[in-house]
């Protein structure tokens, strides 16, 4: 496989690189792609030293697979160009998500639906991965009419300019700011820019993608997300309305069986998920699982994840993992 890493400088970008390694993807040659600024420079992959190239460098160069994070604009600008060329391109950003030709992928739900023809294949948002991950067993099971979700989301999830903000407020000195207010002792109820029906972009990609993975438009979504302090993991409260009734230990035994998903939810011990230790971890952790006693047929439950990996550069690579094992590249 001569795989490119659109982005590889970026934050996700260089966790794709660490798992790629990790997960001994069969890498024959790796093409390390960045903005022109970066061009020339060295990463280190597995031991060894490569060049970072330009955009149209990396087309001419024919990848088998191209891993992008690099933004959207850069995504729209350049995959069809990749595609063109023959690579199959995996992107981490919102370009293509909702659109109706391109597939959104979680390989534990929906790798079935890809084929040879499918060229630009999208990731999914990292808070909506970690939730459907949890919810595509319960819904198969009872049926999902409604999802509350309110998120507590790393600055990772912003890039290297939030953690430097924190950093530096940590610290006492004034820099350079990624949010409009600081973010050290405070919780900003704004994540990505406002859209004209007072929802958040993040948000309302919780929302439309939620419906896309699980191929359901009469589940009903709402969400608020927030930015937490917090360096790598995402954190969400979750709330949901089945259509049929449940035990509370039937749904933790669903998710125990669930692949990609590891059950914390032992209250005498003091179990539940958290940042602190979903970081550096694949896995999306759930737990605090209850009824809601509030509302029929409904339950509530935490979940967390590394956003930085199951919610980026790990399910990219699961995608591409799939891809080679079913033979579509």
């Amino acid at each position: 496989m001569r795989v490119a890493v659109v982005g590889a400088t970026g934050m996700v970008g260089e966790v794709m690189l660490q798992v790629l390694a990790e997960r001994n993807f069969p890498v024959t040659e790796l093409i390390p792609v960045a903005s022109e600024k970066s061009v020339g420079k060295e990463i280190e992959y597995n031991g060894k030293k490569y060049k970072v190239v330009g955009m149209q460098t990396a087309v001419d160069m024919k990848a088998d697979i191209a891993l992008f994070s690099a933004g959207g604009e850069t995504s729209l600008a350049w995959a069809p160009k990749f595609a063109e060329a023959g690579t199959t391109v995996i992107d981490n950003s919102s370009a293509w998500r909702m659109d109706a030709t391109k597939k959104l992928i979680v390989p534990e739900i929906n790798a079935s639906q890809l084929t040879k023809d499918d060229k630009i294949i999208a990731n999914p948002n990292c808070s909506t991965i970690q939730m459907v991950l949890v919810l595509a067993p319960l819904h198969a099971k009872y049926k999902i009419k409604r999802v509350i979700v309110s998120t507590y989301q790393s600055i990772t999830g912003t890039g290297v300019k939030a953690v430097q903000q924190l950093e530096n407020e940590y610290a006492g000195v004034q820099g350079e700011m990624a949010y409009k207010y600081q973010i050290h002792r405070n919780a900003i109820p704004q994540c990505d820019s406002f859209e004209d029906n007072g929802y958040t972009k993040e948000e309302m990609k919780l929302v439309k993608e939620t419906k896309k993975i699980l191929s359901d438009n009469s589940i009903a979504v709402t969400a608020t997300a927030v930015r937490v302090p917090i360096v790598g993991g995402h954190s969400e409260a979750v709330n949901i309305e089945f259509e049929n009734d449940f035990e509370v230990n039937e749904i933790r035994s669903i998710l125990q069986q669930t692949d990609g998903v590891v059950v914390q939810d032992n209250l005498d011990a003091f179990s539940y998920p958290m940042p602190l230790f979903a970081h550096g971890k694949d896995e999306v952790f759930v737990g605090r699982i209850r009824r809601d006693e509030s509302q029929a047929n409904s339950l509530n439950m935490w979940i967390v994840a590394d956003n930085l990996r199951k919610g980026a550069a790990t399910n990219t690579i699961q995608i591409a993992e799939y891809l080679v094992a079913h033979k579509l590249v």
